[in-house]
């Protein structure tokens, strides 16, 4: 599986919250909010979730290896410095 294209959409006016990503894969797949946060150790990404009853938070879709998410969150946030 490739990942075909990634859309950075840059927000402002938050600490934080940096940008929202759409990155398609093979041009077949798209996950969509995929967040890009700064913390003090850099800017990282979370994957898209929602909130379960008990109030704690849910991936909805998330890399299942350490190797593809280092690999995802590299592009990622090259493509957030170039937009």
């Amino acid at each position: 599986m490739e990942i075909t294209d990634i859309r950075v959409r840059k927000i402002d006016g938050n600490d934080k919250l940096k940008a929202y990503v759409t990155v398609a894969f093979d041009n077949e797949f798209a996950v969509h909010n995929i967040k890009i946060i700064e913390s003090q150790n850099g800017l990282f990404i979370a994957m898209p979730s929602r909130t379960a009853p008990d109030g704690s938070y849910k991936d909805i879709a998330h890399p299942i290896s350490t190797a593809f998410r280092e690999k995802l969150q590299g592009l990622i946030i090259e493509a957030y410095s170039k937009a």
